[in-house]
């Protein structure tokens, strides 16, 4: 198809979202949903416009999630508002990182003792289907700020953190796949040591360092200077760059990295200098220009967090309506296995709250907090990245061919159920 269709294309499906955006938040719809049916429609099954065969163009939409990505983690980071010493990050650590590998174990020997793969295969499908998408979990996250819902922090918090930490798994199932154990694929002393201790440490302080150090000299730079105004829109993507390129020249976790930035960022307070007084009307920006708050002592953190906030939801969206989009459109070229039919619903209804409860123990859960975290454990961009990540690196055919139908047909159910339920359960919910 020509570049100018493209563009028309792409140009109707902006705009029809536009005009049905406030019906779909009236009906149990989400983006995401029509997103995967458009997908669909536009790909090989039907109109045979998109032809996103994961097998043949695993580079390409490897960059094209990881960049969504990318998007995704810092823009949560930008939400989150809950100070990093507070306890109420526990319970997110928790699901992060022990519900995450109770995740990967389950799936692992699931796939070992029901679906006849190898170890290394079996751990690979693991850490591709533990990650939670945070921003098709949107629908069931609280509001940004200090004081959030326990279970919309909790959701957002482990969404943003697990999409790094199942990264040393996928090197561990690679690695064990390819070579074995003690093999040329895998140390497990320098796994443990580089893979999982320092690029988990390493990222997370060197995007917390980007995010600290780039925003306060802005804030210092507006509110003493005047200087450094405007262009938040190149400064909440620098920040996604530098922080990641330097993570991963370090050989630690850029995932991780760009999510502390994010953190970081939202976390820059105020230098208030002494001869001023804050602006009455500032809080809502009505009655001041943009300059006028951007260079106010009082003002210019809050206004460079908006700024860049504001800017990168709209991205956040963008990506997510490509990423859905091709998910729909890679459909065909995943295999209906048959193993599908009772994979798919185990992961979502057994092996998930399982893995919650492992997490939750001792967390003063209530249990229709832990029913709805084990529920709401949305797969999505994560899942997709690891998958062509996986694909990239020369998995063998069989494998491949097993790992896509799995990871798609999971990735397209959890859209699909999780968004015809979050809007009554959540009703439910904020009921109780």
């Amino acid at each position: 198809m020509s570049f100018d269709k493209w563009l028309l294309l792409l140009g109707v499906l902006l705009l029809t979202m536009v005009f049905v955006g406030t019906l779909l938040e009236r009906l149990p719809l989400t983006g995401a949903m029509v997103y995967l049916a458009l997908g669909w429609l536009l790909g090989p099954a039907a109109l045979d416009v998109l032809r996103p065969d994961p097998m043949r163009y695993a580079g390409t939409l490897e960059r094209v999630s990881e960049a969504a990505l990318l998007i995704s983690l810092f823009a949560v980071g930008l939400r989150l508002g809950v100070p990093l010493r507070d306890r109420r990050w526990r319970l997110p650590m928790r699901l992060a990182f022990l519900s995450m590998t109770a995740m990967v174990a389950l799936v692992a020997a699931l796939g070992i003792l029901a679906l006849g793969l190898s170890p290394g295969a079996a751990i690979l499908l693991g850490a591709i289907l533990a990650p939670t998408d945070p921003v098709l979990a949107s629908g069931v996250q609280s509001q940004p700020g200090e004081d959030p819902d326990r279970l919309g922090f909790s959701l957002a918090g482990e969404g943003g953190l697990n999409d790094g930490a199942a990264f040393p798994f996928a090197v561990l199932g690679l690695g064990l796949g390819l070579m074995g154990v003690g093999g040329r694929g895998i140390d497990l002393v320098h796994w443990l040591a580089v893979e999982v201790l320092w690029a988990t440490l390493g990222g997370a302080a060197i995007g917390a360092a980007w995010g600290a150090a780039v925003g306060r000299l802005v804030v210092y730079l507006r509110s003493r200077h005047g200087q450094a105004i405007g262009l938040d829109v190149f400064l909440g993507l620098g920040l996604i760059g530098a922080s990641y390129g330097v993570a991963q020249w370090c050989d630690a976790s850029g995932f991780l990295a760009v999510f502390a930035a994010g953190l970081a960022l939202q976390r820059v307070r105020e230098r208030p200098r002494a001869d001023t007084r804050a602006l009455d009307a500032a809080s809502d920006a009505k009655g001041h220009g943009y300059r006028t708050l951007a260079t106010h002592s009082h003002h210019a953190s809050a206004t460079m967090r908006h700024s860049v906030e504001d800017f990168n939801e709209q991205v956040e969206r963008i990506a997510e309506m490509i990423v859905v989009l091709v998910v729909g459109a890679m459909l065909p070229y995943a295999a209906p296995l048959p193993a599908l039919w009772w994979f798919v619903p185990l992961l979502l209804l057994v092996l998930r709250p399982l893995s919650v409860l492992v997490a939750t123990v001792g967390e003063g859960v209530s249990t229709w907090q832990r029913a709805m975290m084990g529920w709401f454990g949305i797969r999505g961009i994560g899942s997709v990245f690891y998958l062509v990540w996986a694909l990239r690196q020369g998995v063998e055919d069989a494998t491949a061919q097993v790992l896509v139908s799995l990871t798609l047909w999971t990735v397209a159910a959890s859209i699909v159920a999780h968004g015809l339920t979050a809007q009554p359960l959540m009703r439910r919910y904020a009921a109780r």
